[in-house]
């Protein structure tokens, strides 16, 4: 089973809310979930997203793999260094 961090979508149309969960990669993308462990709201500005810090570390330390779109937005919060 490969587990991936990545968004999930939520709110009404044109108004786009992102929960960050962590889920199976063959689940559908707003289909069943393990955790969630933060959100994601791009319509605020700047852009706000919180995060569960002890249980983000704990999936990356379990070697979940973050999409690129989450990668990004943890490496803006300072989880991992520039490139």
């Amino acid at each position: 089973m490969a587990v991936k961090m990545r968004l999930t979508r939520r709110g009404a149309k044109k108004r786009p809310f992102y929960r960050i969960i962590i889920a199976d990669s063959q689940c559908p993308r707003d289909g069943r979930f393990i955790e969630i462990v933060g959100t994601y709201d791009p319509l605020q500005e700047p852009a706000k997203v919180t995060l569960k810090s002890e249980r983000v570390r704990y999936w990356l330390d379990e070697g979940v793999v973050p999409t690129e779109t989450v990668e990004n937005l943890l490496r803006s919060e300072g989880y991992f260094s520039k490139k």
